[in-house]
């Protein structure tokens, strides 16, 4: 019987637990689910970590180290993790962030706020322009990324996209490299940031950045907050060259109290709810991990710790 460990706070493994012990059994897998393993006997850890790194030098054993979550920079930062790491790649994922990303390009682009928060009757506003006319880019075309662009593309927007490589994606004219970077900016009314957080990546968005884009031009990052000089984009913000920011991820989360994002008038903040994974689809993801292996299969989504990604 394989033995899975559980690194991840109590409430989630409370959370989980039934749904892995399903998906396994539907995956026919016959394994012992714990959080209180000797390292040295695991088989595969499950890893969704609290606050601060955890210890996996003395999982000898271990033949994988299954995440959880989209994201990657906190554990790859781990200097104890030489296990194979798998990222979360799930249908739930997706689906959400193409839900948070359409739901607020099309707030942004048909002029929401101006009614929701109205407190004096106004009847002059001019009727937005239809999607065919808006120019919508999405930096970085991986998993998430390439789905919103092609979610946008249905709706008829106008999408460009920009990755490290190059990417083909029906419907959406891709960029790669520094000068495509530029280009997919200048045009950008409605930005969209889904890169990964990588030494590379960090900053994207800065002081000559947000300078290319057009005046008025809109900001969602439900990316990673390192993509964003904070204090550039506050500077941007404060001239009117940005007109708006939508922002679910922070440097530091929860986001301080304190912060000039809470009470900028240019600036919504929603608290990391872009894209949850869901337990009930995301657990079969992990069944499914772990059987290819036991099958000597390849990890699917397994992370290049040197690409950071």
């Amino acid at each position: 019987m394989l033995k899975v460990q559980c690194l991840a706070p109590r409430r989630l493994v409370a959370e989980w637990t039934p749904h892995l012990e399903a998906a396994f059994d539907e995956a026919g897998i016959t394994a012992s689910l714990g959080t209180d393993f000797a390292p040295e006997t695991v088989d595969y850890v499950i890893y969704a970590p609290g606050k601060g790194a955890a210890d996996l030098s003395d999982y000898t054993r271990t033949k994988a180290v299954l995440g959880l979550w989209a994201g990657v920079e906190s554990i790859i930062a781990n200097d104890t993790l030489t296990q194979p790491y798998a990222r979360m790649v799930d249908t739930g994922l997706t689906e959400g962030m193409v839900e948070w990303v359409t739901g607020h390009v099309l707030r942004h682009h048909l002029g929401l706020d101006q009614h929701i928060t109205r407190t004096a009757p106004d009847w002059t506003h001019a009727a937005p322009p239809l999607a065919r006319s808006r120019k919508v880019a999405v930096l970085g075309l991986g998993e998430l990324g390439a789905a919103c662009a092609r979610a946008l593309s249905a709706l008829n927007f106008v999408v460009t996209g920009w990755s490290r490589s190059p990417k083909s994606i029906p419907g959406v004219a891709c960029f790669h490299g520094a000068a495509g970077l530029d280009e997919v900016l200048t045009s950008a009314e409605i930005l969209v940031l889904l890169l990964p957080s990588t030494p590379d990546t960090e900053n994207t968005l800065n002081a000559r950045t947000l300078a290319l884009m057009p005046e008025g031009a809109v900001i969602l990052n439900p990316g990673r907050g390192a993509l964003i000089d904070d204090d550039a984009l506050l500077a941007a913000l404060d001239a009117g060259h940005i007109g708006h920011a939508t922002l679910d991820t922070f440097r530091i989360e929860p986001l301080p109290e304190d912060h000039p994002y809470w009470s900028h008038p240019r600036v919504t903040v929603t608290p990391h709810i872009a894209s949850e994974t869901r337990p009930e689809t995301a657990s079969r993801v992990v069944a499914r991990n772990i059987r290819r292996v036991e099958a000597g299969e390849p990890l699917l989504n397994e992370v290049d710790k040197r690409r950071g990604y």
